[in-house]
C-alpha cells in the first residue's frame, strides 16, 4: 500500500513535487469559482476532482463507496467508514495517477490547478479539542509562570487537554482578526478592555478522528490507532494578555476562541505509515503509562516523525523584497504522548468521539535552539525582541504579519511528502 520510492505518476509536476507526489495523496474539499464544493485530492500542484471521476465510473466496490461518502461535500461519512475503505480509495488513487495508467485521457479533464480553487474546511467539526502533549513547551512555558515547578505532577501521568470552539476553525488563508477582551495591565489593580497587545501563533499537529465510539465505551488503547483517519496542520492563535487575565482557574477561554487555523488536506494515516516510529524514550525517573494508557505496539511504533517549520512574513519584509524570517524548525518528536494514548485518555471515561472531530496537539517545541513553537517562548514573554533583516523587531504578532506553518516528512528510502501550507495574516479588529 505505500509503495516503492520509484513510483511515478502521469502528472508529471508531482514528480519530486514538495508536498504532494504520488506517495501522499491528502484528501480535502475544493470549489472552483461559480461551482460547488467537493472533494479532491491534491496531486502535484493539481487537484483531482474525485465527484468527476466517481461520474466516469472509474470507482468500484470500497473505493466507490469511500467518494460517494463525500457528495456531501464533507469528510465526514468518509471518515466514520474506517481504515478499510481509506485503503482501498488509497489503493485505486495509485492505480489511477500511477504512471502506466490507461485512464489518463479521461481523468486530464478532472484535473484542475489548486491555483484556480479555493479550499475549505474538509469536514464539520462537532467538537475540538487541544491537547498539550509538546511537553518542552509545558516545560518552558511552566518556567515562566512556576520557576521552580514548571511541570505540575498530572503532566507525566495524564495527556491534558481542555475544549476549544469549534465555530471557529477556519481553513487556511482566513485573516486573523486581532481579538478584543479584558486584560490586566502590568501595576494595574482591575482590568482594562480593548484589542489584544500580546498575539501570538502556536505549532501544533491537528488530529482528524475516524471511526469514533457509543457513549460509555472506551476506545482501548490497542485500537486507538484505528480510530484516527489523517492529519494536518494547526495554528492555535492565542492572545496572550488575555488568557494570563482569564485562565485562573478554569484555563483558556476568549483568548484561544476567536479563530484556529487549519491545513486543508488531510494527510491520512497511510500516507504517514513509513515516517512511524518508537515513541522516545521517557527520562530516567519519570513514571511509566497507567496500564489503559500502555500498549507496546503503540510504544514500538507509535510515534511519527515530522519535521515542521514556523515561517513569518511583515509589512517590512514584503516591501524590502525579503524572503519570510524562518522562526522555528521543529518535530513531532517532541510530542510526549502519543497520538493512540490521546485517544484512548479522551475517551476512559465514556466520551463519546464522532468521526469528523479535531485533536490538537499542543504546542511543538523543540529541546535545542530555534526550535520553539510560540512567541511567548521565543521572546522569554516578550523580554527579549526577535529581530528582522528588515530591521524590524518583534515580540509578539503586529497588523499586517503572516504566519506561515510547513511539515515535511523524510527519511532514507522513502519519498519526501508535506503537508500544504497553513498561514494567517493579522488585520486590525473591528
Amino acid at each position: 500500500m505505500n509503495h516503492t520510492a520509484t513510483a511515478r505518476s502521469w502528472v508529471e509536476q508531482a514528480n519530486g513535487h514538495s508536498d504532494f507526489p504520488l506517495q501522499n495523496l491528502p484528501l480535502g474539499i475544493f470549489s472552483r469559482p461559480g461551482e460547488a464544493q467537493r472533494c479532491g485530492v491534491a496531486i502535484g500542484d493539481s487537484i483531482l476532482d474525485l465527484q468527476a471521476v466517481l461520474a466516469a465510473g472509474l470507482f468500484e466496490g470500497e473505493a466507490k463507496t469511500a467518494v460517494e461518502a463525500t457528495v456531501d461535500a464533507t469528510l465526514n461519512a468518509y471518515f466514520a467508514l474506517g481504515r478499510s475503505a481509506r485503503v482501498a480509495l488509497r489503493q485505486r488513487l495509485l492505480e489511477l495517477l500511477g504512471e502506466h495508467s490507461e485512464h489518463q485521457a479521461a481523468l486530464q479533464a478532472a484535473l484542475y490547478l489548486a491555483s484556480d480553487c479555493q479550499m475549505h474546511l474538509p469536514a464539520k467539526v462537532g467538537d475540538y479539542t487541544d491537547f498539550y502533549v509538546g511537553i518542552e513547551h509545558a516545560k518552558n512555558v511552566g518556567k515562566l509562570f512556576r520557576p521552580d515547578n514548571p511541570l505540575l505532577p498530572n503532566y507525566k501521568y495524564v495527556p491534558i487537554g481542555y475544549h476549544g470552539r469549534a465555530s471557529t476553525l477556519r481553513p487556511s488563508g482566513t485573516d486573523v482578526r486581532r481579538p478584543k477582551g479584558q486584560t490586566l495591565p502590568a501595576g494595574q489593580t482591575e482590568p482594562s478592555f480593548g484589542p489584544c497587545a500580546r498575539l501570538d501563533f502556536e505549532l501544533e499537529l491537528g488530529i482528524w478522528i475516524g471511526q469514533g465510539n457509543d457513549i460509555g465505551q472506551a476506545i482501548p488503547i490497542g485500537d486507538a490507532a484505528e480510530h484516527v483517519a489523517g492529519y494536518c496542520l494547526l495554528n492555535d492563535w492565542s492572545a496572550r494578555d488575555i488568557q494570563a487575565w482569564e485562565y485562573q482557574p478554569l484555563g483558556p477561554f476568549l483568548s484561544k476562541s476567536f479563530i484556529t487555523t487549519l491545513s486543508p488536506w488531510v494527510v491520512t494515516a497511510e500516507a504517514l505509515e513509513p515516517f512511524r516510529c518508537a515513541q522516545p524514550a521517557r527520562p530516567e525517573g519519570d513514571p511509566q503509562p497507567l496500564s489503559y494508557l500502555l500498549d507496546a505496539r503503540d510504544q514500538a511504533n507509535g510515534a511519527l516523525d515530522i519535521e515542521l517549520e514556523v515561517l513569518l512574513i511583515t509589512e517590512g519584509l514584503r516591501e524590502q523584497g525579503l524572503p519570510p524570517h524562518r522562526l522555528s524548525l521543529s518535530n513531532t518528536l517532541s510530542m510526549y504522548w502519543t497520538v493512540a494514548q490521546m485517544v484512548a485518555h479522551h475517551s476512559v471515561n465514556g466520551c463519546q468521539l464522532q468521526a469528523g472531530d479535531l485533536f490538537g496537539s499542543g504546542t511543538l517545541s523543540g529541546a535545542q535552539p530555534g526550535s520553539l513553537g510560540s512567541l511567548l517562548e521565543m521572546t522569554d514573554g516578550g523580554k527579549q525582541a526577535i529581530e528582522l533583516a528588515s530591521g524590524e523587531v518583534r515580540k509578539f504578532l503586529e497588523d499586517g504579519d503572516e504566519i506561515i506553518l510547513r511539515a515535511r516528512c523524510k527519511r532514507d528510502g522513502a519519498v519526501s511528502i508535506g503537508f500544504g501550507e497553513c498561514r494567517g495574516k493579522v488585520i486590525a479588529g473591528n
